[in-house]
């Protein structure tokens, strides 16, 4: 395999020290480990290994065949979202190591897409939206039994995610409220809670709105929250993408991906109490480091190399998914920092900073800045670091002809980051996961998901993309596993100690080396990790943890076995 070249790239040997670490979790959205964890109370280790796939052989042209997964513990079965088919999957896991299909769900008689499916008690609910993705979606509850339909409600414009709350008596809903292609209708963004304490035949709906920031969209940009959809309110321009619930069901999370925001649910009243900004990661900064292009200079291989390195740009988290948990009876969300930017027909904000007008001055220290090889290749958004007062969000603007621009601004973070319950970061992965990649798949840095030898392809737009997250708790440690869109692969972290996580281990079940027929014919293992499913050893068929995840490009949904063993020395140190 050809060697690339790593410029910049000190990686810390305690990075990939694979110390052991473990993880259980409860199906609810949110796990609680009562110990504050230090070394001495890592008591146990866990490594992954890959125990089955069930593989649908269709491979994602537009719509995914793997993709969103929940789990029913009584029967040991796994309920896959599969938007191609417009269907949920629903595989026999009695076996893990034959992982196998035995029934399907169709949603496509309920309207267009199905999009998330959440399991508890006796009920599945799948979240559908509409043939028209601006006019209202519906849930839809099936038996747990016999998968036959007991009842529907109706949400919001385009449900995304689908959740119950710890007790079951609630389900919520976000509805993203996307507009259309030519940006002329624009849906309110809500979140949908379902009250299911009457069952599922006495089932009322709330919609938590964000009307009441109607009016306020300058003080909440000085606030540091984005809203940019031409002629948007705030109500039309907040997208709920992902919910957590915290672990005593009062309150939960919700991710407004695109406003790089995360809104926060009072479960007491079903309103929306806080719009909390994100920030930005300054990539100046030591350990925010970031390859950037996707055209490197190389002498031994002119069209990429890894260049990890600070370069003057602030990232947007933009997370998509979200998890809660609890330390010592403080709550903590933890978010995975995709990123994602607004392209449609009739308005984008997405360019290459090689196409903008900088301002003259702002970036002396780097003449070459908008050389494809430094920052001329990267994906930024038009919207913010206007430096001449031009209005990005009016689509009779001439981006690259009236503005000018003194900071960058890239989409998500290439990390994932914890955060306390009042918005504060008290934890973010750096650039760990692409020192990580780098260091164990050198030939396939930031490879995209549907074309192997693609190395380096990604640098320019978001990287590795880590987007699917979830948590789980065994013994008295808490463990983050986050799904890698692009490049693939799943990272795992001790996050039992909120402000000082411990990398754990890497995991890849891709096929770099297939030709694109097998690609295309779904032969090159596991591409695009999308839904992450957590199953604790107590709901296990094996009695060993597990974790499911489904994988939206190959179309796969593949079960690991995560293996604990106890780490000599350290559970002792803890009870000294």
């Amino acid at each position: 395999m050809m060697k690339r070249t790593l410029f910049s790239l000190a990686i810390a040997a305690a990075t990939f020290a694979l110390t052991a670490c473990n993880d259980s979790s409860d199906d609810a959205p949110g796990g609680d480990s009562t110990l504050p964890a230090t070394e001495a109370h890592r008591s146990v280790g866990i490594e992954l290994s890959v125990l089955s796939s069930y593989r649908t052989g269709l491979v994602a042209g537009g719509d995914s065949a793997a993709e969103i997964v929940s789990y029913d513990p009584v029967n040991h079965r796994l309920f896959v979202i599969n938007a191609a088919n417009v269907s949920v999957d629903v595989l026999d896991m009695k076996d893990p190591a034959a992982l196998s299909k035995m029934s399907t769900i169709d949603a496509s008689i309920e309207g267009g897409s199905a999009n998330s499916v959440a399991v508890q008690g006796n009920l599945v609910a799948v979240a559908i939206e509409a043939n028209v993705k601006q006019a209202n979606g519906k849930v839809v509850f099936y038996n747990l039994t016999d998968l036959q339909k007991v009842g529907e409600v109706e949400v919001g414009a385009l449900p995304d995610m689908v959740v119950f709350t710890p007790d079951g008596n609630k389900v919520l809903v976000a509805n993203e409220g996307e507009p259309n292609s030519d940006y002329t209708v624009d849906p309110q963004g809500s979140v949908s809670v379902i009250d299911l304490s009457a069952g599922v035949a006495g089932a009322t709906v709330k919609t938590a709105d964000f009307t009441a920031y109607n009016g306020q969209e300058t003080q909440l940009r000085a606030n540091g929250i984005r809203i940019f959809g031409p002629g948007a309110s705030a109500a039309e321009d907040f997208e709920p993408e992902y919910i957590a619930v915290a672990p005593d069901g009062s309150k939960a999370w919700v991710t407004l991906q695109e406003n790089n925001a995360v809104a926060v649910l009072d479960l007491a009243t079903d309103t929306i109490t806080q719009v909390l900004p994100l920030g930005y990661k300054d990539h100046m900064l030591a350990g925010n480091e970031l390859d950037p292009s996707d055209r490197d200079l190389n002498a031994s291989d002119k069209d990429g190399a890894i260049h990890i390195a600070n370069w003057p740009v602030l990232g947007m988290y933009q997370p998509d998914s979200i998890y809660s948990y609890s330390v010592a009876g403080k709550t903590y969300y933890v978010t995975a920092n995709e990123g994602d930017s607004r392209d449609y027909d009739g308005f984008t904000e997405e360019f290459r900073v090689k196409d903008l007008t900088l301002k003259a001055g702002s970036f002396a220290a780097l003449p070459d800045l908008q050389e494809d090889h430094e920052l001329g290749r990267l994906r930024v958004t038009a919207t913010l670091g206007v430096s001449n007062g031009c209005d990005p969000s009016s689509v009779t603007t001439d981006i690259e002809a009236d503005c000018e621009y003194d900071t960058l601004y890239a989409y998500g973070a290439r990390s994932f980051s914890i955060w306390s319950d009042d918005g504060a970061q008290v934890f973010d992965s750096g650039s760990d996961f692409e020192r990580i990649t780098a260091e164990k798949i050198p030939d396939n840095f930031n490879s995209t998901n549907d074309e192997n030898d693609s190395f380096d392809s990604r640098s320019d737009d978001k990287g590795p993309e880590p987007e699917g997250l979830v948590l789980g708790q065994i013994e008295d440690q808490t463990f983050a596993f986050i799904g890698l869109e692009r490049v693939g692969g799943i990272m795992v972290y001790d996050i039992t100690d909120p402000v000082s996580p411990v990398f754990v281990q890497y995991i890849n079940n891709r096929d770099f080396g297939a030709s694109e027929t097998d690609l295309l014919s779904d032969m090159a293992g596991d591409l695009g990790p999308e839904g992450l499913y957590f199953i604790a050893a107590d709901k296990s068929p094996t009695g060993e943890p597990l974790l499911a995840v489904g994988n939206e490009v190959s179309g796969s949904t593949t079960l690991y076995r995560i293996a604990v063993t106890e780490l000599a020395g350290e559970a002792d140190t803890a009870t000294e």
